[in-house]
């Protein structure tokens, strides 16, 4: 499942650099000096027990909270991310667990909401061209929904879930973040949504992976990182790795490391 060597010497500037960020609300320490890299073509898995972190670190990457010290850093350029659509603009996408789509809306005004395509002298919405890109990636990712101009609210969670990736799949530069994407799901839509964020790794994106199950995190990521009320506790390679060590990492029984 990991890259091999020469994939890595392809992807040696980091789509996401993460160097000693640090987060505090008024007297509190939400998140202490946080570093990671994450690369094109790779997972990494953020795990941790409730109230760990995962969140704040993920507002601070996708724009809702600034860092209170500390680096972040897209393709190697340190980057401020002022609010969410700073961050959009430089490649980071988002697929929240509440999926953030318009249930009333078609399939294809989901892809660019807030991003439409307009045509003619009066800028009118091209509803056609919208609808057929739209298809043409559905189909290619192979999210299996009944048309770009089903309306959101028709389809299944799996589905919906397709289409949310799918978004992030198509304006993402440089990494797509994941929240907790499969945790509402059943085993064959979850199964579906799996191949979807594999997918992603063969198109060359960086994701970063918030979830619980341990099993997804085994199957599907490159590489984990834990954290524990707020302390970065340490990443490991997957194939170097167990569920019965990351356990040991989430609840304390192993101490922190470099």
């Amino acid at each position: 499942m990991s890259r091999t060597e020469e994939d890595r010497d392809v992807a040696a500037e980091a789509a996401l650099s993460l160097r000693a960020v640090r987060k505090e609300f008024g007297g509190v320490v939400a998140i202490q000096e946080f570093s990671l890299d994450v690369h094109r073509g790779e997972v990494v898995a953020l795990v941790g027990d409730n109230g760990a972190g995962k969140s704040t670190l993920i507002k601070m990457i996708s724009g809702i909270h600034q860092p209170t010290s500390g680096e972040i850093a897209l393709d190697g350029q340190p980057v401020r991310l002022s609010d969410a659509s700073v961050a959009r603009r430089l490649g980071v996408e988002v697929v929240h667990q509440d999926l953030a789509i318009a249930d009333r809306q078609p399939v294809y005004m989901n892809m660019f909401l807030g991003r439409e395509l307009v045509t003619g002298p009066f800028r009118r919405l091209d509803k056609k061209r919208m609808a057929r890109e739209t298809q043409q990636l559905v189909d290619e990712l192979d999210v299996r929904i009944p048309s770009a101009r089903s309306i959101i609210r028709d389809l299944s969670g799996g589905q919906r879930q397709g289409v949310a990736i799918s978004r992030a799949t198509h304006w993402a530069r440089n990494l797509v973040l994941m929240d907790e994407p499969t945790a509402a799901l059943g085993v064959a839509e979850t199964a579906k949504v799996e191949e979807l964020i594999l997918r992603l790794r063969e198109r060359h994106l960086a994701v970063l992976l918030v979830s619980h199950n341990l099993d997804q995190v085994m199957r599907l990521a490159d590489r984990v990182a834990v954290l524990r009320r707020g302390v970065q506790i340490g990443t490991r390679v997957v194939e170097q790795t167990d569920k019965n060590e990351l356990v040991s990492m989430i609840t304390g029984l192993q101490n922190a490391d470099a």
